[in-house]
């Protein structure tokens, strides 16, 4: 009887993981936009400018490896203080 190992945390994310991670932090940042985009200390008679915000805290629920990983890949870009962005952006 043959036993696997056990994956450990320095092993490198797999596809599935990473893909997962990107649709939440694109999800994040298109939520974080909109409800810098909708606040309340706009005036209701401005013409609505677009959000400033370009680089957010990725989402807590995936490991930092998963974050180097897209760093890695182009796929993001670290922004510094702990926050990334898209690479166009």
């Amino acid at each position: 009887m043959s036993e696997q190992e056990p994956s450990s945390p320095s092993d490198s994310p797999s596809a599935e993981e990473l893909r997962k991670a990107m649709k939440a932090f694109k999800k994040r940042l298109k939520l974080t936009r909109l409800d810098d985009e909708s606040s309340f200390t706009r005036s209701p008679l401005s013409g609505g400018r677009p959000s400033g915000i370009v680089a957010i805290r990725p989402p807590s629920q995936y490991p930092q490896a998963v974050w180097d990983a897209l760093v890695a890949q182009g796929r993001l870009k670290y922004a510094g203080q702990g926050l990334y962005q898209l690479p166009d952006a």
